[in-house]
């Protein structure tokens, strides 16, 4: 077998990477530099290269992983389902999979969700909750309300729809020709930006004012506010206090708008509830999943919406429809695959066992609260971060590299370095990136 050299240079011919500036993978003598890792396998939370170097995968392959590569009960439930049913399109047709998912998808909802529309990425299921509540509004004859409202910072998708409620410049700024200029940002709840004596609760009912004073102002032309329940991840893993959520549901219902919960980095158990509205004791009008609804193994998205919004689009009219589709909606494979994965949560009490690990994290980051340059250390159920007082331009990249010589795959957003591993980690593994974690910082800021 081949080992890295070969195909690291393979791969430079013929892939483009998402998300880099290709040159930063070919110049290692750039302080820029992005080391490209070829891996051959995966087990548990380990990945592992064609040298037979391994890396602890304390990203979960960009938030998507959830019980660990390559793992039984999945690969099992793939296989039996490649001997029965590969693909066949939704529209007007259905299967076992599907239909079981989304029965058990609203299940976990209580039932107030109770149709699921499938996509493959999160993005496509963005522009789907975007699609879905401004149809609504049209067909239920409010084509004013055709407006949306983000949070600043928030980051949803990279599709031209999903970027019209992004506020990260760097994905957006170049695209702005293409960008629908129908959606307004307002102050985020970030527990960060606490002024002398403000509590988290108390940043978010400042932001939720905030909110409040737009919806007084044109809340007859608004949509849809969509928001990050509880972590903003491309914000810097920006956490925020319950209690936004709570006041923005009520603000919604008061001004007849829809609140989105984008939980496609956020659901899924990541941050100590299967869905992270479930901390604010609401519900929304749509939800988005995506990432590790398929336990990070088949691209798979969905959006659940209210039977109100459901309902909005009978008609004997096909133009009141929601014609959007994609070639592999509800994919049967994908769909499996999310079913063996919501069976790991109920066989395994997943929940339960990430609070304890929740709680082994922090203790393992815990040391770094005292580090001059270290801030806002902070975390929400299994998602921990910390942001790095420097000027460097290239710190996120010195700690990246850091890290994997170190045999870890942490990843920071620009100075935020954060945790989010697959639930499979053990004491050792969790061990192992604290320290990691701690000498990769002390490498990057000499």
């Amino acid at each position: 077998m081949s080992g890295n050299a070969d195909w690291l240079a393979r791969s430079q011919a013929a892939v483009w990477h998402p998300c880099t500036q290709m040159r930063h993978h070919a110049d290692q003598a750039s302080p820029a530099h992005l080391p490209l890792v070829p891996i051959a396998r995966g087990a548990g939370p380990w990945l592992y290269d064609f040298d037979g170097k391994r890396y602890l995968d304390g990203i979960s392959s960009w938030w998507t992983n959830l019980f660990g590569h390559a793992e039984p009960r999945i690969n099992a439930a793939l296989r039996e389902q490649l001997e029965t049913l590969e693909h066949v399109m939704l529209a007007g047709f259905t299967h076992r999979p599907v239909v079981e998912l989304s029965e058990r998808l609203s299940d976990l909802t209580g039932g107030t969700l109770g149709h699921a529309f499938y996509a493959s990425d999160g993005a496509s299921a963005t522009e789907i909750a975007l699609k879905m509540s401004f149809h609504y509004w049209r067909n239920v004859g409010r084509p004013e309300k055709a407006e949306f409202l983000c949070l600043a910072g928030s980051y949803h998708g990279e599709t031209v729809g999903a970027l019209a409620v992004t506020d990260v410049a760097i994905f957006k700024d170049a695209y702005a020709p293409l960008v629908r200029h129908a959606a307004h940002v307002l102050p985020a709840p970030d527990f960060r930006l606490a002024e002398a004596g403000e509590t988290p609760a108390d940043v978010a009912r400042r932001a939720a004012a905030g909110l409040a004073d737009w919806l007084e102002k044109n809340g007859e032309r608004t949509a849809a506010l969509i928001v990050e329940p509880l972590v903003q991840g491309a914000a810097g893993m920006a956490m925020s206090d319950p209690e936004y959520l709570r006041l923005a549901r009520q603000l919604c219902d008061q001004h007849e708008v829809h609140l989105i919960c984008d939980e496609i980095a956020v659901g899924c158990g990541r941050t100590g509830t299967f869905f992270a509205h479930e901390q604010a004791e609401i519900r929304p009008d749509l939800i988005s999943l995506s990432k590790g609804i398929s336990g990070g193994y088949l691209p798979l998205s969905v959006v659940l919406c209210s039977d109100t919004i459901y309902a909005a689009f009978l008609d004997d009219t096909v133009a009141r429809a929601f014609l959007h589709s994609h070639s592999y909606t509800g994919n049967p494979l994908a769909c499996r695959a999310a079913l063996a994965t919501l069976d790991i949560f109920a066989q395994d009490d997943v929940l339960a066992a990430n609070r304890v690990k929740a709680q082994k994290i922090g203790a393992a980051l815990a040391p770094l609260a005292a580090h001059p340059q270290v801030a806002h250390l902070r975390q929400r159920g299994m998602i921990a971060a910390f942001d790095v007082l420097t000027d460097d331009p290239h710190f996120s990249r010195r700690f990246y590299r850091a890290a994997l010589e170190a045999g870890a795959l942490l990843r920071p957003i620009g100075n935020t370095v954060y945790l989010m591993p697959p639930y499979v980690v053990g004491d050792d593994e969790i061990a192992l990136l604290g320290r990691a974690a701690a000498d990769a910082l002390e490498a990057a800021l000499r």
